[in-house]
């Protein structure tokens, strides 16, 4: 080991003595600073390229190779910021972000993370945060009644709710409860008979999900869906395929519905399943990620019909109530069965109130212990914008929605390959009927390529039986009519400029 230069080393000591990594003026300076920076950007982000367009390891190429020994200012840390980070984000709250679903923002939001890190709490139990704990209860019945969820969701009723981090924290949840609370039952050496079963167009995760619960991946279902269905899952389908498995003797477990896939916002006839559910204990999931907050509306209700024959029910905040990453919403019916897969109890953690089971723990309801006070953004947004505003602004993205579907109809060239429910347009570029479907897919693949090229509009791809489809999602946070409008108009030129090319 070396020694430090004399005069560093000085001036390092000098450093570390005046180091205060929370001075509450320093702080609220900074913070000033920060928030006009943010304002700005949101202010301008238009004017940046939707999609990143640099290469893999550029970042690397422009920051040192070790952190600073010293440190280094703000103002000095910002500028990298702006020409180093910014160039390689693909901006997600641009108005002219089409791809994916959006995750939506909101300032009640920002300011509710705010006031979340400002207390820092860790609430793995009552104890930890009484008020974290108890405004979190509060919001999910509040966001149940929004939902009209029956009572037996509800902590007003026999049920409850939890806000974990996503979609894959909830369902991974839910089946460590359905698998233990079977277990039981049928013995621990027979995990290897559990069978879980989705649709081909149920989430990625969900597989993930299930290998990560100790299911035989032999043992996870995809089943079949087609453009004629809508890519729903067909209950009779669904029956034949569990009737097959118990005549094997295997066990059906879990099943997991959805109401707004990914790729096409297919629905699952949640009501016919539940029965055919409740017929064979299988535990229903209803993994309505997209489409569930749209259902605070009445004219979307019905997609929840049969939500009384699930055994649990989750939605993510963060695609569509403008909250932030992340947020996920998860109800159970029986939360007893939750607890009792996920539960610990080390000495450090006993206390009176536990013990007597008077209060909710909700470390015991999720995967990790500690856990951020996400209760206050979707309770800010609740109080500073109200049902009637958040209805207005889901109806506003399902109306420009419509009315890009609209252009696509309007447009010879051009077809509409699923029915649209919400705000996602699932289309592509069909020039000529007589193409060969391997040709027409290559044409919609330069037309992607081609639109997303120019910064200007970000749109994504999916495949559903056997389609190669485009996907135009609808639901930034800052767009207008003007920007998907401007959306079409750019994918017509580029649509036009690939038809001359290709003849």
């Amino acid at each position: 080991m070396g020694s430090l230069d004399s005069n560093n080393s000085t001036q390092t000591q000098s450093n570390v003595t005046k180091f205060n990594p929370l001075d509450p003026e320093e702080f609220r300076t900074q913070a000033h600073q920060m928030v006009d920076f943010i304002a700005d950007y949101y202010k301008n982000i238009e004017s940046y390229p939707v999609l990143s367009q640099v290469e893999p390891g550029y970042l690397r190429n422009h920051l040192p190779e070790n952190a600073p020994y010293l440190p280094e200012s703000l103002d000095t840390i910002m500028k990298d910021v702006e020409k180093h980070i910014i160039p390689g984000m693909t901006h997600w709250l641009s108005p002219n972000f089409f791809a994916f679903f959006p995750a939506t923002v909101s300032s009640a939001a920002f300011l509710g993370e705010m006031l979340c890190n400002c207390f820092n709490s860790v609430g793995f139990n009552w104890l930890a945060s009484p008020a974290m704990t108890e405004l979190e209860m509060i919001i999910m019945d509040w966001l149940a009644n929004m939902l009209k969820l029956p009572k037996c969701f509800m902590f007003s009723g026999t049920g409850g709710g939890v806000i974990q981090g996503t979609t894959s924290e909830a369902i991974l949840c839910t089946l460590i409860a359905a698998r233990d609370r079977k277990l039981e039952n049928i013995g621990v050496d027979n995990i290897g008979k559990l069978v879980v079963y989705g649709s081909d167009q149920t989430h990625s995760m969900y597989a993930k999900a299930c290998k990560a619960a100790g299911i035989f991946p032999c043992n996870i279902r995809a089943i079949s869906t087609c453009v004629e269905n809508d890519f729903s899952l067909s209950p009779a389908v669904l029956r034949g395929i569990v009737e097959a498995d118990v005549a094997a003797g295997l066990v059906p477990l879990f099943l997991c519905a959805t109401v707004g896939t990914t790729s096409t916002t297919a629905i699952d006839p949640i009501s016919e399943l539940g029965e055919l559910a409740n017929e064979f204990d299988i535990w229903l999931h209803v993994d309505a990620a997209y489409g569930g907050s749209a259902c605070i509306c009445p004219e979307f209700r019905q997609y929840l019909h049969g939500i009384e024959r699930a055994n649990s029910f989750s939605l993510s905040p963060h695609k569509w109530l403008l909250s932030y990453l992340d947020c996920c919403c998860m109800w159970v019916k029986e939360p007893s069965v939750l607890v009792k897969a996920l539960s610990t109890n080390p000495e450090y953690l006993r206390n009176k109130r536990s013990e007597h089971g008077s209060v909710v723990d909700y470390k015991d309801w999720q995967i990790g212990t500690g856990r951020k006070f996400k209760s206050l953004r979707l309770w800010l947004i609740m109080r500073s914008y109200g049902v009637a505003n958040l209805q207005s602004h889901i109806r506003s993205d399902v109306r420009m929605a419509k009315m890009f579907e609209g252009l696509v109809r309007s447009d010879p060239y051009f077809e509409v390959i699923v029915p649209r429910r919400f705000s996602l347009v699932c289309f592509r570029f069909n020039p000529d009927k007589e193409y060969e479907p391997a040709y027409t897919e290559l044409l919609n693949k330069r037309l992607l390529d081609n639109v997303n090229s120019t910064g200007r509009v970000y749109m994504t791809h999916t495949v559903a039986g056997g389609i190669y489809m485009l996907r135009f999602a609808v639901g930034a946070t800052f767009t207008e009519d003007r920007h998907v409008i401007c959306a079409w108009k750019l994918i017509k030129d580029c649509a036009d400029a690939l038809l001359r090319n290709f003849q």
